[in-house]
């Protein structure tokens, strides 16, 4: 199934450093292609911490790896990903229409279909 969700960018901490040594080091690749989304909603798809999602939107779609954020980051119905270049290949399109001024992507559980 797939659940619509508002997917907000941004930097973190961790990217930081982790650019600092290089956008091609193991951390840094890590952190921009993990996306974040709160507990709360990890229960109610059936995901766990590194389970495989797909984030899809008209533009395209990517398989992700996902984490629970630190409580009260994130509210439900948001995710969070670091820019990078997952981040780039989903959603340099809508940045460029006036129409879509925020990112709505779907996610899908890939771990759920793969055991069907």
């Amino acid at each position: 199934m797939k659940t619509p969700f508002i997917l907000i960018p941004g930097r973190t901490a961790r990217q930081g450093t982790t650019l600092n040594a290089g956008k091609f080091t193991e951390g840094y690749e890590e952190e921009t292609t993990t996306l974040q989304m709160c507990a709360e909603g990890m229960d109610q798809l059936g995901l766990s911490d590194g389970d495989t999602v797909r984030v899809s939107n008209a533009q395209g779609a990517v398989e992700l790896t996902i984490k629970t954020s630190r409580k009260d980051e994130l509210s439900t119905g948001l995710l969070f990903l670091s820019y990078g270049p997952m981040r780039s290949e989903e959603h340099t399109s809508e940045l460029q229409s006036l129409v879509n001024l925020v990112c709505r992507p779907l996610l899908e559980n890939k771990n759920k279909t793969n055991k069907q």
